[in-house]
């Protein structure tokens, strides 16, 4: 178990992608990850949402087939009322 000091969500954020970056490369599960993006975006779900979302999880890659990872946040923001500028999206 770590224990990870965090001041807000940034530092948060950084710890886990720092964290599990070398626990994916450790156990090689994912044998083309080479890194997290730079930035994220946080949306919270309920617990009822839990293997709803680790599917998801586990099928990104082909669901991102389908549509773009840009596409799918930008509906997620206007699903959630986020005001946002297209510019500072990847």
């Amino acid at each position: 178990m770590w224990l990870i000091a965090v001041k807000g969500l940034c530092d948060l954020v950084k710890a886990i992608k720092v964290s599990s970056a070398v626990f994916i490369k450790e156990q090689g599960l994912f044998p083309k990850f080479k890194a997290w993006q730079e930035g994220y975006g946080a949306f919270t779900y309920s617990i009822q949402e839990k293997e709803t979302l680790i599917a998801y999880i586990k099928n990104q890659e082909a669901h991102h087939e389908k549509i773009s990872f840009k596409d799918e946040y930008i509906a997620l923001l206007k699903e959630h009322g986020i005001s946002f500028d297209e510019r500072y999206l990847l």
